[in-house]
């Protein structure tokens, strides 16, 4: 019992620290590209993950009804999705996005798929939506890491985006090669910044990829200062099998595993090129730099090696408690 008290208040400093980074103290408005890790048969197969958005300064009336937020409130992420009520978007406020549950101090720190298929049951009878993938649009972080790429925004924008979702038409209208979840993100974060995010022909063969839209952003932001870019990284709660690395098009295709014998067969110039320039230039770590955010003294490097260990360490020490008769 001692191991779960200390665990638990090591995880809630953690998660209190990545929470402090996405609620800026700042009167400044803030937008934040989340980049995804693929997880189940995307992880296995495609590996692109899933991309969003959240705005800090944005709330939701109705799922599909924006607002401006009130005092103490979080804001919301959005994204684009596929058979969620017959809508292109849907937004869902932060905590419940991530962790299915509104109060941060119901977080789990260990969840196992019948406790997470309750959270996600019990919260999604709360809000006014229906599909058969609904359990995406709440407790993501019990599935797969996230990274967020964070920019300054201003008040007066977020009120236009809000005027601008709320009177266009919201059916669905989701096509994997032209409309999916990362074109979303890149129309929303280039209504901000117009030409931050785009595509590219070599490296997703045109295709907007999850990877290509942070990468872009990063790229971006590093020639405009006044974007702020702050990068940080909202870790998987323990318990569900581990998301998969973030890849483009041409990574999936070609530098996995499963991939790499049938390509090379075919076309071994192609493998050979493709590796060089991905070791050369177009490798891109999401995790580099990233850093997590102290709720009193704000921006704090990533937790130390033996720290790591230790919390592995006592997570198994917790998995073996669990499986004890």
């Amino acid at each position: 019992m001692f191991l779960h008290r200390k665990l638990r208040k090591f995880f809630v400093l953690l998660l209190g620290a990545v929470f402090a980074g996405f609620i800026p103290k700042s009167a400044s408005a803030q937008a934040t590209l989340l980049l995804e890790e693929p997880y189940s048969y995307d992880g296995t197969f495609a590996g692109t993950g899933h991309a969003a958005v959240y705005l800090d300064r944005v709330c939701a009336e109705t799922p599909t009804l924006l607002r401006r937020c009130g005092p103490g409130e979080q804001g919301v992420v959005i994204s684009r999705y596929h058979h969620i009520n017959g809508r292109d978007w849907v937004a869902v406020p932060l905590i419940p996005y991530l962790y299915a549950v509104e109060n941060p101090g119901d977080i789990p720190l260990y969840a196992d798929p019948k406790l997470v298929a309750f959270l996600r049951h019990q919260y999604l009878q709360k809000m006014d939506v229906s599909g058969s993938d609904t359990y995406q649009i709440v407790g993501s972080a019990y599935d797969r890491t996230t990274y967020g790429f964070r920019i300054e925004t201003s008040p007066e924008q977020d009120d236009e985006l809000i005027r601008r979702l709320n009177s266009e038409t919201n059916l669905e209208a989701y096509q994997l090669l032209k409309r999916n979840c990362a074109d979303f993100v890149k129309q929303i974060v280039n209504f901000y910044y117009p030409h931050a995010v785009h595509r590219s022909v070599i490296g997703d063969l045109g295709v907007m990829t999850p990877k290509q839209a942070a990468k872009s952003l990063t790229h971006t932001a590093k020639h405009h200062p006044q974007m702020r870019l702050t990068t940080f990284i909202v870790p998987q709660v323990p318990g569900l099998k581990r998301s998969k690395p973030v890849h483009g098009v041409i990574e999936s295709l070609v530098l996995a595993k499963k991939y790499v014998t049938p390509v090379l067969l075919f076309h071994p110039v192609l493998v050979v090129g493709v590796e060089t320039a991905y070791w050369t230039g177009w490798r891109f770590d999401p995790a580099k730099g990233a850093s997590i955010f102290d709720p009193v003294r704000g921006l704090e490097t990533p937790l130390t090696s033996a720290q790591r260990a230790w919390y592995q360490k006592s997570l198994s020490a917790m998995k073996h408690e669990r499986n004890l008769p």
